[in-house]
């Protein structure tokens, strides 16, 4: 009998699932990954990624939203040393956040009971939208350039272009409206 040799896979392949580290992760992971990606890159439709997956359209969008907020968070650079100390404050600032929701809830159930006690109604709630109200339409967009802007938009705009914006609006102010020629009609 002949022996078959194994097929190698590409050695950049092979480099790249080290990198990614692969293994602990769930195949059904991979597979989500996948398809926000092919849709991010234009090979499927939303709908089609969600049919895919067995999921509804509703649950693949916000799929999508966790996998760029994971993209977005794996590329913010880590400070280096120990990062404890951050951790700890995050929890400590959770804590206190805790603390004082409760404590407006607290205020909230007084200022309920001294209107009810002092014969006061709440203001009214108006409605968002009149009932029977139509929806606009939709724009068609692409939800990846969409979601490139929002990553972009950052104030990149140093001290120095905004005081020579300033003093270029300063100059707008202070320069006199132009001249219009008026045209008299015999």
């Amino acid at each position: 009998m002949k022996r078959v040799p194994k097929l190698k896979k590409p050695a950049r392949t092979k480099g790249l699932q080290a990198q990614l580290d692969l293994a602990p992760v769930s195949p059904e992971s991979r597979r989500q990954a996948a398809c926000v990606l092919e849709v991010l890159a234009g090979l499927r439709s939303p709908e089609q990624a969600a049919e895919a997956l067995g999921v509804s359209l509703p649950t693949y969008y916000n799929l999508e939203t966790r996998a760029l907020r994971g993209l977005i968070h794996g590329c913010t650079p880590t400070p280096p040393g120990r990062t404890l100390m951050l951790m700890k404050q995050v929890r400590g600032l959770e804590v206190k956040n805790a603390a004082l929701e409760k404590q407006v809830g607290r205020y909230q159930a007084l200022l309920r009971n001294a209107q009810r006690t002092a014969g006061l109604l709440p203001p009214p709630v108006e409605p968002k939208a009149k009932p029977g109200a139509r929806r606009k339409p939709k724009r068609a967009s692409i939800r990846a350039l969409r979601a490139i802007e929002a990553i972009g938009k950052t104030d990149a705009t140093s001290p120095a272009d905004r005081a020579a914006s300033g003093n270029q609006a300063a100059e707008h102010a202070t320069s006199p409206p132009p001249l219009v020629s008026e045209s008299v009609s015999v």
